[in-house]
């Protein structure tokens, strides 16, 4: 019996899923994957002068790194990328479901992001949430940034320890961490009311915080589902924040101080 057409196409998605690597560069992401046990590495090329920077942390990988010359650094990466003379190949990781990686903390807070798709914003992002203790980062599995090497350098070694998940559709996503006891809000630079302002006695609660691409801010879907607009109290119409900068302000914001 032949099988459907959604059925194969489904099949070959899955294949494609398992058979994807990534290349990461720069000396900062590729010891911080090297370093996370969690992280399945494939191939490692260094130039000798970066293999010995890395030494620990090749060590600790039990990886045998390729030495290469630095004029034929042969890594299928773009030829403007600073590789530092490192680059790994490796499994995207799996972080897993998302209760797991949102519920258990004491007030969590979560930043869902609605089609960034900037790799370099995205790192950035992955940053600050990192630094401000979110629970985890949240974008799509289509028309967002994916696992990158250019997303892991900006992240400058966060990917391996903050949770990036990419859910199939973001309103089902806010609806299911509203089922979980998150307040979400999303920002929006028309809002009536200042992140502060719409936590005022519910900062001890959980928070989850959406932002949009710079251009286009929030889907009308996604302003329809969270449970309020917010905005950044700003001291005068100087334009929008750059979406990472927004998000580290917003994350700051929100956290029960």
């Amino acid at each position: 019996m032949k099988k459907p057409k959604w059925v194969v196409e489904k099949e070959q998605a899955r294949k494609a899923a398992a058979a994807e690597t990534v290349w990461l560069f720069g000396l900062h992401a590729v010891r911080d994957a090297l370093m996370n046990p969690k992280r399945q590495k494939l191939r490692l090329l260094v130039t000798r002068n970066a293999r010995d920077k890395l030494a620990e942390a090749i060590e600790f990988s039990g990886l045998d790194a390729e030495v290469v010359d630095p004029r034929k650094f042969t890594a299928p990466i773009d030829p403007g990328s600073v590789h530092q003379g490192a680059a790994l190949e490796v499994k995207p990781l799996d972080w897993g479901g998302l209760a797991e990686n949102c519920i258990g903390r004491e007030n969590p807070r979560v930043l869902l992001l609605d089609r960034v798709t900037d790799p370099h914003n995205v790192g950035a992002i992955l940053r600050s949430a990192e630094v401000l203790g979110a629970s985890a980062v949240i974008g799509t599995r289509h028309h967002s940034a994916p696992e990158t090497g250019a997303l892991a350098k900006t992240a400058s070694g966060a990917l391996e320890r903050q949770p990036y998940l990419r859910q199939r559709n973001l309103a089902d996503t806010i609806t299911d961490l509203q089922g979980m006891g998150f307040l979400v809000l999303g920002l929006d630079g028309e809002a009536d009311q200042t992140i502060e302002t719409a936590l005022e006695g519910r900062r001890n609660q959980p928070v989850a915080l959406v932002l949009g691409a710079e251009g286009p801010g929030l889907r009308q879907k996604t302003k329809e589902t969270v449970d309020q607009l917010v905005k950044i109290d700003a001291a005068g119409g100087f334009g929008s924040l750059n979406v990472s900068n927004a998000a580290a302000i917003a994350l700051y914001a929100s956290i029960d101080r």
